[in-house]
């Protein structure tokens, strides 16, 4: 194919098809790879300029096949709960080398990796501790890669935003971890998208890492008087220690679709918030959603 081609990997996850959507309307070419790839096509209005390629970051020759001839990678992929030997290692560290690797020997120019905030290697979280690995390893195989840490992602799909309206409808008392003074800078999904097809479209610098985050933040507590309000209610906040959070995260393991795990306790322990020393969605141009907004036009 010829040079100009996008390939993104993790097209059919919820950040994933927004940056598909947006790259289409930018005019670029683009192939999805994915694990299920006809979901890419039922979830986008548009498919002029799509591919599509069945693909698995853990599978060398796939990996391999989906890059040839792209200008442009970026890895969208994520996992936030283990099964089997689908694990945070396999795909956030291994399978994000594999990518690097497979771009830069077929001559991408360019190579977009979706991280996030938080991430570090002394995490207790297996999760975190494979972001930041992943990011290294990364740009050890493609030193000139890009990386977006986004904070805590929302959107009318979400598994953020949607959670806490629905806990705030239904329970007149909610529990905080400790007394929810950890802060977060929750960052519009279609803000997310738009700066990933920016960069794609020849913006931004490669080589960089860039937080993303929203126009506001929030302690945790004001964050859930805000969604009750939203609601119409005033939910009694109820701080419980981080202990027992860690204890509720350890035991939801063992169920096969766990609603808490030690990686949500963590980053939810700590602020997740954009480092201002570190570009944003300002220097690519992107001006960020409030929550406001969102919950007005999207959660009624």
């Amino acid at each position: 194919m010829a040079s100009g081609r996008v390939t993104l990997f993790g097209g059919s996850g919820f950040l994933g098809r927004r940056i598909a959507a947006r790259l289409l309307e930018r005019g670029l070419r683009v192939l999805v790879a994915a694990r299920s790839p006809d979901s890419v096509r039922e979830a986008l209005e548009s498919t002029e300029g799509l591919e599509t390629v069945r693909a698995d970051v853990r599978d060398q020759a796939s990996v391999v096949t989906a890059v040839e001839g792209a200008e442009t990678v970026i890895n969208s992929v994520a996992l936030y709960v283990e099964q089997g030997d689908t694990t945070f290692r396999a795909i956030h560290v291994e399978g994000a080398r594999r990518v690097a690797e497979a771009a830069r020997q077929a001559g991408a120019t360019r190579l977009l990796q979706i991280s996030g905030i938080g991430a570090g290697t002394d995490a207790p979280s297996s999760y975190v501790r494979c972001r930041a690995e992943g990011e290294a390893s990364v740009r050890e195989a493609f030193p000139q890669a890009t990386v977006f840490r986004p904070s805590a992602i929302f959107g009318p799909d979400d598994a953020f935003l949607n959670t806490f309206v629905a806990i705030a409808r239904r329970f007149p008392v909610i529990a905080t971890l400790g007394r929810g003074t950890a802060r977060v800078q929750p960052v519009f999904v279609g803000d997310v998208a738009e700066a990933a097809a920016r960069f794609a479209g020849g913006e931004g610098e490669d080589g960089q890492i860039y937080e993303l985050g929203g126009p506001d933040i929030y302690s945790y507590r004001d964050f859930l008087q805000l969604i009750g309000r939203h609601v119409g209610r005033r939910p009694l906040l109820l701080p419980v220690p981080l202990a027992v959070w860690e204890g509720l995260a350890a035991a939801a393991k063992l169920l096969p679709n766990p609603p808490l795990t030690d990686a949500q306790v963590f980053l939810m322990s700590r602020d997740n918030i954009a480092s201002p020393d570190l570009p944003g969605l300002k220097e690519l141009g992107v001006t960020p959603t409030s929550i406001e907004t969102v919950l007005k036009r999207d959660f009624r």
